[in-house]
This record gives structure tokens, C-alpha cells and sequence, in this order.
């Protein structure tokens, strides 16, 4: 199920005992009721979204269209994002050895 041993599902029964006594039936009842209900919710959100994906590929007459590529006129009305050019900054002059000698 979720990888665990006869150890670790022992442990958890154990504990379960100890915290739930004998109301352990009607928690784990509610518990898969729960449980059910949210992989049926969850079941009916996945269809709505494969449904959603067969009607976008139809044209439809709502106000909701798939975006499509831009095109050249779209594009001169945004600015290109570019970074500025690196330009390191300047060295500073080195001196240079004198040759007066002392």
C-alpha cells in the first residue's frame, strides 16, 4: 500500500488502539467515508478537467479562447526583456617604478 512492513502496520494498530479504544469501528468507518468521498470529488475534477481539454479543442463561441501564438504586430507592442550588458569596471592605473636611483 504505502510501502510499510508488518512492524510499521502493527505499530500503527497499536497506537490506534490506545487512542481511540473502542470508538477505533466508527473513526475508521468515518474515516473511509471520508476518505471515499474525497477520491469521488476528486475523480469528478479530473473528468471536468479532460473534459474541459476535448471542448478547448473545438472552436466555441464563448469569450474564453485558447491563446495562440503571437503575432508579429502583437509582439512589437511589448518591449523585449533584456538584461543589461555587463561591463567591468574600469582598472585603475598602476603606478609605474621609478628609476631614480638614491
Amino acid at each position: 500500500m504505502f510501502g510499510l512492513g508488518m512492524q510499521e502496520l502493527v505499530i500503527i494498530g497499536i497506537v490506534a488502539i490506545l487512542l481511540f479504544g473502542k470508538r477505533l469501528p466508527e473513526v475508521a468507518r468515518t474515516w473511509g467515508k471520508h476518505y471515499a468521498e474525497f477520491r469521488r470529488s476528486l475523480s469528478d475534477i479530473q473528468s471536468q478537467m479532460d473534459m474541459s481539454d476535448l471542448y478547448s479543442s473545438r472552436p466555441s463561441s464563448s469569450s474564453y479562447t485558447k491563446s495562440s501564438p503571437a503575432t508579429s504586430e502583437e509582439e512589437d507592442d511589448y518591449d523585449v526583456a533584456t538584461a543589461p550588458k555587463f561591463e567591468p569596471p574600469p582598472s585603475e592605473p598602476q603606478k609605474e617604478p621609478s628609476t631614480d636611483s638614491v
